[in-house]
């Protein structure tokens, strides 16, 4: 019974799967369709998020009416209310968690969304958000690594589990990848492997680095010291790195067969899912390198989908399925053998969609339907069902749903139905979460497609025509060609389960309106569509291959034939690359490409595409570009004159000219110009009449009636222009009526009752007959005026006499001649006379803007009145008098401004402040001015004056001064008062403080008092009206240097002379700045300028350059502003010795100096021998004393070693034996005493390990006595000799 209901539902599946198709119409376009929620957007499953970063969890949800929105945490419910921390955007469900004031591992949990409104509701997948973590590098000591040269080795990195995992990367100090090869590579753990190691393998700075991605930040391992030494080195070295030092390989490493560091064993196995990437590693070591290759041993490896990384040693397989699984071999082979590792590789597969998603389902009350949720997986997933988020088991029961497996059926549904229902798909490796609503909806029949849309095909093609439609149940749909009387059905129609309808071959005949119903039991809606089918673009002549010569053109043609409705575009492509676009040697036309100035480089094929909106064709050629031959040189001139000139096809206003070109000259002719004489107009004068090719030899000439011509050619090519042909038979042409009538036709007057008619005569070709002359025609250009004609001859224009001033006419002037009237003239407007105008300009104002500018308003006058053209108008005005000053008129004359235009007014610049004007205005026309308008008048205000008219300085005196000044010349007003600003300038020209004074208008004058004794000022005097200030007037003046305080700022002046020059020295308390000493031969004539110094500040000065055997003048000035007196010091008289030559000093000659050092080398050596013959045992007075006191507990000095016998070391600080020590510390010596001790400086003599004396020999003691030292007849030290031979020198 079970096995016969399971068959029942897959006929029933079978018979309802066609209702799916409906679901392919966007809803959306629907408004007001009640629509259960659907999610549109969530996160991701497995949500990482960036810590420093607020938490976005996304959920959004669209149906009608809108959905609302609640989230479960951990698998409860989740009140965003009652946390601060999280709101929930607006319209959406999505939720945005602040970190600011919360840590983000607090909200680390499994999320679900659910989105539901009336007609049902959808869950989201559980959203495990977790945060990203980069933790710290562990902290550890790595000890340096040395090993032997050709041992394998491996790095270990070791980096922190982070969240996602780290990227890791070897670097060095200087952030530079570390070379890889296939002896060095990174394994996919991060590890560093070396297959064997070489001595350029040593350094200190092998760096791991941790990259990670959501935090974006990069860790580093501490650097490990890597050092690579042969047997010998290690031995070396050993003691050195025993403590601190890792040591592998002691034994010598030889070459070797390789062995596989990663993986371990023969075999290794792997599981990895389905649609991921499956990566495995083989890394060997061995010397030499060893090479790695791979194998699948049940089969190939998937060419498309495999890669090999890190030189061979790692095989990467992407899109992982299930034919993937099986063994996979490595094997690592050098020159002494070959290893093996096999790989088991096992598929699994986490749930996955085999028919794509639960489609969303709608149907009408009554209808069948299906919801089908096909997934599989490895191992297979087991399928559940829920409605509105809650197992099916416990929903509401609904006689029109069966849940069979992985399919719910639903028969006779009816309406309430409508709910979402959530496949959920599982297995140990995943799961498939998915929303489909069912919707029960009764809704006519709506086209979708837009009305009247048109569809263009190109003919013998494909051609599909659109007709989406909605309704519930799915309406029926049927086709129409053009008007609605049969039904379209059968060949050769393909008709679509979706609407559409489709041609498989296009013809013309199948261009016509269609139209498409929709039809269900509620109602029918259809839709007009328009079928146009195009011709095909075809290339009518094809590109063909070309071999030119470099520097030459080449064209490629390409002829198109497209359909005449669209729009073509041709480009052309050079090896597949479009042509430069900056090259202007490519030139492409509409049916062309020509290339100009051929180079090899252009060579290669070029295509031509002609493409339109439908279609496009192409043709390629290939261009082969030779070496231009070399041409012998060619002498080119002018060609000769062309020959044979013929008329034939005579006609009445036409010929054809015929001739024979001239030698060309090794220059081809560029062009022929075909020249005419008019005997009968213009005899003996040549008028060009065309030019031609120079391919052709032949033209036919166009010619005006009533001419007697006579032709002749030229030629010319690079050179020049032939000399002209032979003439031609003279060729008449009949007469014939004029074909123009004449041009630059006007009228106008020039007296106010007439009108003068102009015009430009024709030409005695355009006259085309004799009789010439000319009508004129004319009329009053009113409703109703007649024509009056007059017919001239030899003029160029006619005076109408008695006409109204100024009165509009229609003018026409005709061409005729004796063989009949030119073509109808048009007509054109003229005036006749102008009078002057007869009123003048009404309402005439002014309006005052300010003190310089008035704007002056009038009505305008009409036109009838103005009796001419209008030019302008015209504004006389006049100055009557200053309110001051009261001038008269004749002082001010007329001002005239002119506005041309149709102006109603004026603006009059350039005013003087505080004055009465006049003024009038004026219309004028082509003859002149109107009358003037009535006088009227205007006064300016006030305005600031101008500068007083001079500013001059008396009475100066040691503290004051007085200034007189003259008002201003302008006063633009009433002068109220006068501003005075002085202020003092020293002498770098730098102002002090300002003092001001106001002063009443009738002042002109004024005295200063208390100002500084020798002090410049400056002045600035203004005067004033009520409307403020005007320009200044300045002036610099300085009061007098006190009689009793005028002494000199110099004093102490003083004089040295040197070999560098004369040192002048003194000091100085004035105030000037600029001091300079000046100097002049004592003797000098009045004409000769003093010399001058600037000092700089200083108070004394060094100056060079003097002549010996000179006296000179020398004094200080100090020199204030430009108009103040000099300060002088008083004279002093310096006088330059004569110089004398030098006598030369012999001291300082270089062969003095040379015999000097040459004799006291000499000396030393002498004392030098002499020393070591004492030492030898020579007699000297010392000794014989010695022996003369023998001590027996003195030890002598040997002879043969110039040393001291054995003492012990207990004795050290003892006196030598023979000595005597008095109380008070110091040593003295008999009378006959004498010792080497002598010769020390103090006594203080030293003695070496083996007892030999080192003291240093010095200069005799200062306590010996001056008899002693003439009795003794020691040899003197090397110190004594040397001191000797100094002060000799």
């Amino acid at each position: 019974m079970m096995e016969w209901r399971r068959m029942d539902a897959a006929l029933l599946v079978l018979l309802l799967g066609h209702l799916a198709t409906a679901l392919e119409v966007p809803l959306d376009l629907l408004e007001g369709l009640p629509q259960p929620p659907t999610i549109t957007h969530q996160s991701p499953k497995d949500y990482i998020i960036d810590p420093r970063e607020n938490i976005i969890i996304h959920c959004d949800a669209k149906g009608k009416p809108h959905p609302s929105f609640s989230w479960t945490r951990n698998g409860t419910h989740f009140d965003i209310d009652e946390d601060p921390n999280v709101t929930m955007r607006p319209h959406s469900g999505t939720l945005v968690v602040d970190i600011s004031r919360a840590k983000a591992e607090h909200y680390e949990c499994v999320y679900q969304c659910t989105a539901r409104n009336k007609h049902g509701t959808a869950v989201s997948n559980n959203i495990v958000v977790q945060q990203s973590r980069s933790p710290l590098w562990s902290k550890e000591k790595i000890k340096p690594i040395v090993v032997q040269e050709g041992v394998s080795l491996v790095l270990p990195c070791r980096p922190p589990a982070g969240l996602p995992p780290p990227i890791i990367f070897w670097m060095d100090n200087y952030f530079q990848r570390l070379p890889q090869s296939s002896r060095v590579s990174q394994s996919l753990n991060g590890d560093l492997y070396f297959s064997n190691v070489l001595r350029e393998d040593s350094r200190n700075d092998y760096i791991c680095y941790a990259r990670f991605p959501y935090t974006q930040t990069i860790q580093q391992k501490q650097p490990i010291t890597v050092k690579v030494l042969n047997m010998d080195a290690i031995n070396d070295t050993m003691a050195a790195f025993y403590n601190d030092t890792d040591l592998f390989s002691e034994e010598p490493a030889d070459e070797r067969r390789p062995s596989f560091l990663i993986p371990s064993g023969p075999s290794s196995s792997k599981t990895v899912l389905r649609g991921q990437v499956l990566e495995m590693e083989c890394i060997a070591e061995g010397l030499p390198t060893p090479e790695v290759s791979w194998t699948k041993v049940s089969g190939d490896l998937p060419a498309k989908r495999t890669s090999f990384l890190h030189y061979q040693r790692t095989l990467r397989i992407v899109n992982v399925s299930e034919s993937d699984a099986g063994d996979y071999r490595c094997t690592a082979r050098n020159q002494l053998g070959s290893v093996h590792h096999t790989i088991h590789v096992m598929v699994k597969a986490a749930p996955y969609w085999i028919s794509g998603t639960p489609r969303n389902l709608v149907l009408a009350p009554g209808e069948n339907g299906v919801l089908t949720c096909r997934a599989n997986g490895i191992p297979k997933p087991s399928i559940t069902w829920t409605m509105n988020g809650e197992s099916i088991e416990n929903s509401p029961k609904d006689v029109s749903r069966k849940v069979e497996d992985d399919t719910i059926i639903f028969t006779d549904v009816q309406t309430g139905s409508s709910a979402v229902y959530q496949c959920n798909v599982s297995n140990d490796y995943g799961y498939l979460l998915s929303n489909a609503f069912v919707n029960v909806l009764s809704e006519p029949p709506r086209v979708l497609t837009s009305a009247n849309k048109v569809y263009q095909v190109i003919k013998n093609h494909r051609a599909l025509i659109d007709c989406a439609s909605f309704g519930s149940p799915i309406p029926k749909i049927q086709w129409y060609k053009d008007s609605r009387s049969s039904i379209l059905e059968g060949d050769p129609y393909i008709f679509h389960d979706n609407g559409t309808l489709e041609i498989p071959i296009a013809q013309a005949q199948n261009s016509a309106k269609y139209t498409c119903v929709a039809r269900n039991k509620f109602g029918i809606s259809e839709n007009q569509i328009y079928l146009e089918v195009k011709e095909p673009t075809r290339i009518l002549t094809l590109p063909e291959y070309k071999v030119v010569q470099s520097g030459t053109s080449v064209v490629f043609d390409c002829k198109v034939k497209h359909d005449p409705s669209l729009i073509p575009n041709m480009i052309w492509y050079k090896d597949e690359g479009e042509l430069p676009e900056d090259d202007k040697r490519f030139i492409i036309e509409s049916d062309s490409l020509t290339i100009t100035d051929v180079t090899e480089n252009d060579a290669g094929e070029y295509r031509c595409l002609r493409n339109t909106t439908l279609d496009s064709v192409s043709a390629t050629a290939k261009l082969t570009v030779v070496e231009a031959t070399p041409t012998p040189a060619v002498v080119s001139e002018r060609p000769d004159p062309p020959t044979d000139l013929e008329l034939t096809d005579q006609e009445k206003r036409s010929v054809r000219l015929t001739w024979t070109p001239g030698d060309e000259h090794n220059s081809p002719i560029q062009r022929f110009l075909i020249q005419y004489e008019d005997s009968l107009h213009h005899r003996g004068h040549w008028h060009n009449l065309t030019e031609v090719p120079g391919t052709k030899t032949t033209a036919h000439l166009k010619l005006s009636p009533y001419v007697h011509y006579t032709f002749r050619v030229l030629a010319i090519n690079d050179v020049n222009w032939s000399r002209p042909s032979a003439p031609s038979k003279v060729f008449r042409t009949e007469a014939a009526a004029p074909d123009d009538n004449p041009t630059g036709v006007h009228g106008f007057g020039t007296e106010h009752n007439n009108l003068v008619i102009s015009w430009k005569p024709l030409t005695g070709h355009q006259s085309n007959g004799p009789g010439l002359r000319y009508k004129v025609m004319w009329r009053q250009n009113v409703e109703g005026a007649e024509w009056m004609t007059e017919t001239v001859a030899n003029s160029t224009k006619f005076v109408v006499s008695g006409t109204p001033t100024f009165f509009p006419y229609e003018l026409k002037v005709q061409a005729v001649n004796d063989h009949g009237e030119g073509p109808e003239p048009a007509g054109i407007l003229g005036y006749s006379g102008e009078d002057l105008p007869v009123a003048f300009p009404e309402n005439v104002q002014a309006i005052v803007l300010n003190s310089t500018l008035a704007k002056v308003h009038w009505n305008p006058v009409p036109s009838k009145l103005i009796r001419g053209h209008l030019k302008g108008f015209k504004v006389y005005y006049w100055r009557e008098h200053e309110h001051d000053h009261h001038k008269n008129n004749n002082n001010h004359p007329k001002q005239i401004l002119t506005f041309s235009g149709n102006h109603t007014h004026g603006m009059l610049p350039g005013l003087h402040p505080y004055s009465r004007y006049l003024f009038n205005v004026r219309v004028y026309n082509g003859k002149g001015e109107g009358p003037h308008s009535p006088t009227q008048e205007f006064e300016t205000p006030e305005g600031v004056p101008g500068p007083p008219t001079s500013l001059t300085v008396t009475d100066t005196d040691i503290d004051s001064l007085t200034l007189e000044w003259s008002p201003p010349h302008v006063h633009n007003g009433r002068i109220t008062s006068y501003t005075l600003k002085y202020q003092p300038v020293n002498n770098s020209n730098e102002l002090g403080p300002a003092e001001e004074l106001d002063l009443p208008a009738n002042k002109t004058s004024v005295t200063l008092s208390n100002l500084k004794y020798n002090t410049r000022y400056k002045f600035y005097l203004n005067a004033k009206t009520g409307r403020g200030a005007g320009p200044a007037i300045s002036q610099e003046a300085a009061t007098i240097v006190d009689e009793v305080r005028h002494v000199s700022p110099f004093g102490n002046v003083s004089s040295s002379v040197g070999e560098d020059g004369a040192l002048i020295s003194w000091e100085y308390w004035g105030p000037e700045k600029n001091v300079y000493v000046e100097y002049i031969l004592k003797n000098s004539e009045g004409e000769e300028e003093w010399q001058k110094e600037l000092v700089n500040g200083s108070q004394n000065i060094m100056l060079k350059g003097l002549k010996g055997g000179s006296s000179y003048r020398v004094r200080l000035v100090a020199k204030g502003h430009h108009d103040q007196p000099l300060h002088l010091s008083e004279e002093v008289l310096v006088t330059v010795p004569a110089v004398v030559s030098r006598q030369v000093d012999i001291a300082t000659q270089g062969w003095f100096i040379g015999l000097m050092c040459a004799i006291a080398l000499l000396i030393l050596i002498l004392l030098i021998i002499c020393f070591i013959q004492r030492n030898k045992g020579g007699k000297y007075p010392v000794k014989e004393k010695e022996d003369a006191h023998t001590d027996p507990e003195f030890q002598p000095m040997k002879d043969d070693d110039c040393t001291f016998g054995e003492y012990s070391d207990n004795e050290d600080h003892k006196p030598l034996k023979g000595s005597r020590t008095p109380s008070n510390g110091t040593v003295k010596r008999d009378d006959s005493d004498d010792s080497l001790v002598d010769y020390g400086e103090g006594g203080d003599g030293q003695f070496n390990e083996d007892g030999s004396f080192i003291g240093q020999y010095s200069g005799k003691s200062a306590s010996r006595d001056t008899a002693e030292g003439h009795e003794s007849s020691e040899a003197p030290s090397p110190i004594n000799a040397m001191n000797s031979l100094n002060s000799f020198v």
